[in-house]
């Protein structure tokens, strides 16, 4: 132990004496270092490397960024065609309810007007008098229908061409959100 404390106390001692007996190659040390260091810091490989360091993480967060929003468009973008898509199914449903409608709507009608041709051709000689009331209640009546139906008619013939417009508007619409999407 002792042999440690002797040369730890030598050590100090030597450093002390090689600094004070050579006092211009210290200087000529420090002068060499002070030429090193403008010359490290004055280099590019080391804030290249932290202008790299920075420009990727800027790089890569804008790559994120563009890749969520990219990712919520195409998500806004599928629901909305879901939404057109659904509003299509709906209209066709509707049409296609509507033109059954209109069938059954004019087959009753070829009914009702075959029935009041019938009633009008009727013979008179072989009716009564209660029998002709009977007549020209259900000939009132058929007529009433009759014009109910035409208003029927007139009603599903805008409905139709509603459906029509929205159809169109419809397509227009997802044209739009193809052309979008490109």
């Amino acid at each position: 132990m002792s042999s440690l404390l002797s040369q730890n106390k030598d050590e100090p001692f030597i450093r002390k004496s090689l600094s004070d007996s050579c006092p211009a190659s210290s200087a000529a040390n420090t002068r060499s270092l002070r030429h090193e260091r403008p010359s490290r810091l004055g280099s590019s490989s080391s804030s290249d490397v932290s202008n790299d360091t920075s420009t990727n993480h800027a790089e890569s967060y804008f790559l994120q960024r563009e890749s969520r929003l990219s990712a919520k468009k195409k998500a806004e973008e599928e629901k909305m065609n879901s939404d057109y898509k659904k509003m299509y199914e709906k209209a066709l449903a509707t049409n296609q309810r509507l033109k059954s409608r209109l069938e059954t709507s004019k087959q009753d009608l070829a009914t009702v007007q075959n029935q009041l041709q019938t009633v009008q051709k009727g013979k008179p000689d072989d009716c009564t008098s209660k029998m002709l009331e009977a007549e020209k209640k259900e000939s009132w009546s058929l007529k009433k229908r009759i014009s109910d139906m035409e208003e029927q008619l007139k009603v599903k013939a805008e409905l139709k061409l509603e459906n029509q417009r929205l159809k169109d508007e419809n397509g227009a619409l997802i044209r739009v959100i193809t052309k979008l999407s490109k």
